[in-house]
């Protein structure tokens, strides 16, 4: 019968490996396109979507998107409700306290949300408008 031992893994290497996984944490951002009055209404989201920390501005990069289209492709909004999208993004700096939701893009209407306040899930729920 084979004995297991459990391994011993030296100090250095268990502390590096923390900071590697706080380093790839993800950011989890749930986005609300209010209900709108009009028919046809189109969306969708730009790779060049950032969340940009207000004091060292890192920009953490879109890994994901869930329910909406990426450029060029476009997704119906459906009349009169909210349309509820998830963005996935890159990890925040450890010390960041707030941060910015910018689509950064080369023509009017790119969604913008101001001053986000981190929380320690770092799962944030936003209301966004063109």
């Amino acid at each position: 019968m084979d004995v297991l031992t459990k391994p011993v893994i030296a100090k250095e290497i268990l502390e590096s490996l923390q900071s590697k996984v706080e380093e790839e944490k993800q950011v989890i951002v749930h986005c609300c396109f209010p209900a709108s009055p009009f028919f046809g209404n189109l969306i969708r989201i730009w790779n060049s979507t950032f969340l940009i920390d207000n004091s060292s501005n890192h920009k953490s990069k879109l890994i994901h998107a869930e329910n909406i289209t990426i450029y060029p492709n476009w997704t119906m909004v459906p009349f009169m409700k909210d349309f509820w999208f998830t963005l996935v993004f890159s990890g925040l700096p450890k010390d960041c306290k707030s941060f910015d939701f910018k689509e950064e893009i080369p023509e009017e209407g790119g969604f913008f949300v101001k001053s986000i306040k981190r929380n320690s899930s770092d799962i944030y729920r936003i209301k966004i408008s063109e």
